[in-house]
């Protein structure tokens, strides 16, 4: 058995993986999913990962996984729960001290090529099923700025083994963008994955196949 603490992006809710912790738990794994404070103007990613510390517990050698913006908070939980692994899923990748308001233009992300898209389901949702992705909506939460314009506390990249998973299809951070990114600031090989953004909602069975071989890599699933 593994444990995955989860962590979702911005404006979003613990319920964005439910249907990854339903196939995690059919294959007798323990998930976390807690709702980060993102719209409180006074949490800034000290208080993001304080949350996710203290959802984890007594929990051992998680396995952490952060989808989007959720790539500011996860490298801060990582030491603090001595995890075994980190998968950042469709990913922010922070630098060093560096705040989410300036991630766009280190990243040189005005640069690339992107579609135009009219409303968040084009853009976050396009593959996920429509009363699925009303839902999501339904349950998304206001993103708090005050605190994305502060250095994050991240000093260095944790040691934790690290492993990139972007979407093929994803309009928010196209493939190509997030290839140069991973290389750039972790110098690894992104794998991939068919989908759009939110590959949680779209595609849960062949995200939570991927967590699980990830696990599996790390020596994390001991047969019984």
């Amino acid at each position: 058995m593994a444990t995955f603490v989860l962590i979702h992006g911005a404006g979003d809710v613990g319920w964005y993986w439910h249907l990854v912790i339903a196939e995690l738990r059919a294959r007798g794994h323990d998930s976390v999913a807690p709702d980060l404070p993102c719209e409180d103007d006074s949490a800034g990613l000290s208080e993001y990962a304080d949350t996710v510390v203290e959802a984890v517990g007594d929990r051992s050698d998680p396995v952490v996984v952060a989808q989007s913006l959720g790539g500011f908070t996860a490298p801060l939980v990582c030491d603090r729960v001595r995890a075994k692994l980190l998968v950042l899923v469709a990913p922010m990748i922070p630098a060093p001290s560096e705040t989410p308001a300036d991630y766009w233009a280190h990243t040189g992300y005005g640069e690339e090529e992107k579609g135009r898209y009219g409303n968040a389901v084009d853009l976050f949702y396009q593959d996920v099923p429509p009363e699925l992705a009303a839902e999501a909506l339904r349950r998304g939460r206001d993103q708090s700025e005050a605190g994305l314009g502060e250095p994050s506390p991240l000093r260095a990249w944790p040691e934790t083994p690290t492993r990139v998973l972007i979407c093929r299809d994803d309009r928010l951070f196209p493939p190509r963008y997030l290839r140069r990114v991973t290389m750039e600031r972790l110098g690894i090989v992104p794998d991939e994955i068919d989908g759009g953004h939110t590959p949680a909602l779209s595609r849960p069975r062949e995200l939570a196949d991927r967590l699980e071989a990830y696990a599996h890599e790390q020596g994390l699933l001991v047969e019984s």
